[in-house]
């Protein structure tokens, strides 16, 4: 009988430990899991985009895939097309924000990111003239020679990412783009309002925007930055602060894919 005493003992101290380690384990479990979870938002009777940008200013942000051997006289098809555009910006209320080829990711690709100020009124106003204009549809009839597709998406920029301001001197860019889960985008947007602060030290953050039209439950993120060696220390500088791991860690679960893509600025384009 003690025998069986002492053994119950044994048998129940191990029980101990092992619930105890079982709990702490679950404990580290639950804090890490903890970090992935989406936070509830409220229902809400307005728009996301109306939630997220507070501005009258669309952007339209045309991806060309051009054929491998007619680039060059695709960009200077696209060249004179951006010059009779501002010839008539007092009517069209448009202007050409930047324009870039791909460097990396989908190469013989280009894209265009024109800004209208007044919102989708004044994008009708501009197709409607636009589409008058022999010489701009003529400039049409022949890029399409140099084109395999395109793509056409409307834009809303974030309203907590600092103005888009043109760069000048020798730039890169990179183009982070993100397919959300449907109704994520508010969540995305409130975990971006504090992650952005971590990534303003080096003057990279130059545009964040999320689709209206197009391709929907879409984000890009536009970075810019002097070389792809200046990009990696910038970036991992980010992952030094304090809280921005956290930012990561909430807005992951919300992606579907992503890719990016870095981007060098045309000749024509505003910013360099």
């Amino acid at each position: 009988m003690l025998k069986l005493r002492n053994l119950l003992a044994v048998g129940g101290n191990n029980t101990a430990v092992r619930s105890l380690s079982t709990t702490a384990s679950a404990k580290e479990s639950e804090s890490w899991f903890s970090k992935l979870l989406v936070r509830k938002i409220e229902p809400t009777k307005e728009s996301h985009s109306r939630m997220l940008s507070d501005k009258e200013i669309i952007y339209a942000l045309h991806t060309h895939n051009v054929r491998p051997d007619s680039m060059s006289n695709y960009l200077t098809n696209y060249k004179t097309t951006v010059a009779l555009i501002n010839d008539k910006k007092a009517n069209l209320s448009t202007e050409l924000v930047a324009s870039w080829s791909v460097q990396v990711g989908d190469m013989d690709q280009c894209l265009h990111l024109w800004k209208y100020t007044g919102g989708f009124e004044k994008i009708d106003q501009a197709k409607e003239d636009l589409w008058n204009d022999a010489e701009y549809l003529s400039l049409m009839q022949e890029r399409s020679k140099f084109l395999r597709s395109r793509h056409l998406q409307y834009l809303l920029a974030f309203s907590y990412w600092p103005q888009i301001a043109s760069r000048s001197g020798k730039n890169i860019y990179e183009m982070r783009s993100y397919r959300l889960t449907p109704g994520t985008m508010i969540e995305w947007g409130n975990n971006w309002a504090r992650a952005i602060n971590y990534r303003q030290h080096n003057n990279e953050a130059f545009a964040g925007f999320f689709s209206q039209i197009g391709r929907l439950y879409n984000v890009h993120h536009i970075w810019c930055y002097k070389s792809l060696q200046d990009r990696k220390e910038t970036r991992e500088a980010a992952w030094r602060s304090p809280g921005w791991d956290e930012c990561v860690a909430y807005t992951v679960p919300l992606i579907r894919d992503m890719h990016c893509r870095v981007l060098a600025p045309t000749e024509f384009s505003p910013s360099q």
